[in-house]
């Protein structure tokens, strides 16, 4: 398992783009999901707190103590949402509570083995019908040898990985996108069976 503590206080987290992710807003005009919203990963905070700033009721989980401090230094006015959790680990009462998840770079800084527990951990929390708007890093183009994170997520993986439990609701390559990462990205809303 990597450590993502680590990586924060060694401040390794090289994907802080300083902003929202541009395919993020882009699909959120699309496609805004209503009530209750979890974003797991959120390190920085620019996402949720982005979200939230257009009236979404978010609350993010994030497994690095220094992640949830420095979202809660970013964004003191949304310091409530951040919360220090563990995906795999959460309360049993959050179980079917939400009506939706946005994922960005959670997933692609996993291992492909723990790919199956998110996918659970997801549909988990998620209300029957509920939507996974996901920002999935498709394209990393990483060097020969590389390992990860992040971690390749080709396409045939991701239509297998939720094929079984989730439906695709709208699926597109991003006109925008952070630079260096332009037609690397796909955005995929899927609903909960």
């Amino acid at each position: 398992m990597i450590d993502w503590e680590a990586k924060y206080v060694a401040n390794e987290a090289h994907w802080d783009r300083g902003a929202v992710a541009p395919p993020l807003a882009e699909e959120w005009g699309r496609c805004p999901l209503a009530g209750r919203v979890l974003m797991p990963g959120f390190g920085p905070g620019h996402d949720l707190a982005w979200l939230a700033d257009r009236g979404c009721d978010v609350v993010g989980i994030d497994i690095a103590p220094t992640a949830v401090a420095l979202a809660q230094r970013n964004y003191p006015q949304h310091a409530e949402r951040f919360l220090e959790a563990d995906l795999f680990d959460l309360p049993s009462e959050w179980r079917g509570q939400f009506d939706g998840v946005v994922e960005h770079t959670c997933l692609s800084g996993m291992p492909p083995e723990l790919r199956l527990r998110y996918r659970d951990a997801v549909k988990a929390v998620l209300k029957p019908g509920g939507l996974l708007l996901g920002v999935w890093f498709i394209d990393p183009d990483l060097d020969p040898g590389y390992e990860g994170p992040p971690f390749p997520l080709p396409l045939a993986d991701l239509d297998a990985l939720f094929a079984d439990d989730f439906e695709i609701v709208s699926d597109c390559i991003p006109q925008a996108a952070f630079e260096g990462r332009e037609g690397r990205e796909r955005v995929r809303v899927l609903r909960r069976r």
